[in-house]
């Protein structure tokens, strides 16, 4: 019996990368050479997997975030439900307008 390209790449995946606790999702992007080669240079550095250092950095960046959106009125709520534009919200402090968004 022949089966196509797609039937088989999905029979694999069934195989291989299933999750065993049903925490995980699978995420298929393309990024810059740089990107990976950084990702691969820092896991090695810090002796974890990609996955590892990735849930690390987008987790830690994570509870930055909401650290900092704290501060307004409803600032975390908004933020879970998708609806806080770090991008455009501004902090005052001593009269000056500071940027939300990291150094």
């Amino acid at each position: 019996m022949v089966t196509s390209n797609a039937k088989r790449q999905s029979a694999y995946r069934k195989r291989h990368l299933h999750d065993e606790d049903g925490n995980c999702e699978r995420i298929n992007q393309l990024v810059s050479l740089h990107a990976k080669k950084a990702l691969e240079r820092l896991a090695k550095c810090y002796g974890v997997t990609q996955r590892g250092l990735l849930e690390k950095l987008l987790i830690d960046a994570e509870n930055e975030t909401v650290d900092r959106v704290s501060i307004y009125l409803n600032g975390q709520a908004d933020y879970y439900n998708g609806e806080f534009d770090v991008t455009t919200s501004t902090l005052r402090s001593n009269g000056q307008a500071q940027s939300l968004e990291p150094e």
